[in-house]
């Protein structure tokens, strides 16, 4: 897939087809996506509605993960979050919950509409110890060893170079921190068709690693993965992102690794 993609696929193009879609999504979450968004399919992926009811409510209108993780990261009390690809804040305010006034979140988003739709709802909200920047997932602007822990939903996949941000994952965490994400992989690999289609890249497919690719790619950046999880909640809705779903086993998982 790394050939594929490195010679084919446009770097730029696929960047700017995904800040035009995300930026959508920010702005105008009532419209159609190739994906769900919202309260309904965060509480069907697992998310608990009391936790739901605590955060600001346009954060959730936006949230277009494909899956919970939190059960797999066990945030506690004063501990810091790194969320690579907050977007509009949703995961970065639940992990607040977590860890309390005492804790830290830091959200990284690439999209700027996203980024101040989420910075404007912390301050309003009174989320006082969340933080969003900036930056790009395979390029933190924070120092080795921040996190307790690192958070992402449905991103990593939108990423050109996977295991430069399981680098940058990996260079993040403490001794002991964890990463816990939820993503879309594939049974099979995909075909150039799909791969080169920034289209479907952008619509959380054409980026997505076959499984054991991924966990190999978590790994070699020193991350000892200890569990998947399959989310069978999460469905696409678009005909075109069904059929790739179908035809080449495109499924949302949810995985915890440690760093050593």
């Amino acid at each position: 897939m790394t050939d594929i993609a490195t010679t084919l696929f446009d770097p730029q193009e696929l960047e700017s087809k995904v800040k035009s879609m995300y930026r959508e999504v920010a702005l105008n979450p009532r419209g159609e996506f190739h994906f769900e968004m919202g309260r309904g399919l965060a509480e069907r992926l697992g998310y608990s509605p009391g936790d739901l009811d605590r955060i600001p409510g346009d954060a959730i209108d936006s949230f277009a993960g494909v899956g919970h993780h939190f059960h797999l990261a066990g945030l506690v009390d004063g501990e810091i979050v790194v969320d690579l690809g907050s977007g509009s804040g949703m995961d970065s305010f639940i992990a607040a919950l977590k860890v309390g006034s005492r804790g830290t979140v830091i959200g990284i988003d690439m999209t700027d509409e996203q980024l101040a739709k989420a910075s404007r709802l912390a301050e309003v909200e009174g989320f006082d110890h969340v933080t969003f920047l900036k930056g790009y997932i395979e390029d933190v602007p924070l120092r080795a060893g921040t996190a307790d822990s690192v958070i992402s939903n449905g991103v990593i996949n939108l990423a050109h170079d996977k295991e430069k941000v399981f680098r940058e994952a990996a260079r993040l965490l403490k001794r002991g921190g964890r990463l816990a994400l939820s993503d879309i992989v594939t049974e099979s690999q995909l075909p150039e068709s799909v791969v080169c289609n920034s289209t479907l890249w952008a619509a959380c497919i054409g980026g997505a690693a076959q499984q054991d690719s991924y966990r190999d790619q978590i790994e070699a950046a020193g991350l000892k993965v200890v569990r998947v999880d399959d989310n069978p909640q999460y469905q696409f809705i678009s005909a075109n992102a069904k059929g790739a779903s179908q035809k080449y086993g495109v499924k949302s998982v949810s995985l915890l690794a440690i760093k050593p």
